[in-house]
């Protein structure tokens, strides 16, 4: 497992992904705003669920996203569309709303940047986020991110575009918190 200061990172549990199907995905507008396709039903158990993990994808590493203190599970993270040859990969992360507000998403962010940058060896990490996620792009601030642009009403999401920010963080401009 990696750790942060109030996060775990870990293998994704099968008994993780119904928790996190009906709190994450089956809430309609949260995964509108956070997957980037329409959203669709998903037949429990389906092996369709963005949350089942294919051990074998090189591209994506997933984790579940658990309290250090009790081990309760609050949220999914993952480190996707990993190219080795440029050393880059994206960062996305939903928490359950019972654990959201708490500084969660912060340390879920420093988590994957050290995976990212000390155990991966990637150059840069990057992070798309809807203009009004405040949340995240807090997060993403608070670990170093900067804002690198805005897509202009580059989301379509339940009736509407939305703008994204694109934010950016480079290995050479990391500050480590001596996570794992």
């Amino acid at each position: 497992m990696l750790r942060g200061d109030k996060v775990g990172l870990r293998a994704r549990h099968e008994d993780d992904i119904p928790i996190l199907q009906t709190e994450l995905y089956d809430d309609v507008v949260n995964t509108s705003r956070s997957v980037g396709q329409p959203w669709r039903p998903i037949m429990p158990g389906s092996k369709d669920s963005q949350f089942a993990v294919d051990d074998k994808e090189q591209g994506h590493a997933s984790f579940s996203v658990v309290e250090l203190d009790g081990g309760t599970l609050v949220g999914a993270a993952t480190l996707w569309g990993i190219d080795n040859h440029s050393r880059s990969a994206h960062i996305g992360l939903g928490l359950r709303p019972a654990a959201r507000g708490k500084g969660y998403g912060t340390d879920v962010v420093a988590v994957l940047c050290h995976y990212g940058f000390a155990v991966r060896g990637l150059h840069r990490l990057q992070i798309e986020t809807l203009a009004d996620n405040a949340a995240m792009l807090r997060s993403a601030e608070r670990n170093g991110f900067v804002r690198e642009g805005v897509l202009r009403s580059a989301a379509w999401v339940m009736g509407e575009f939305l703008d994204e920010v694109l934010l950016g963080l480079l290995v050479q401009d990391w500050k480590p918190d001596s996570k794992g």
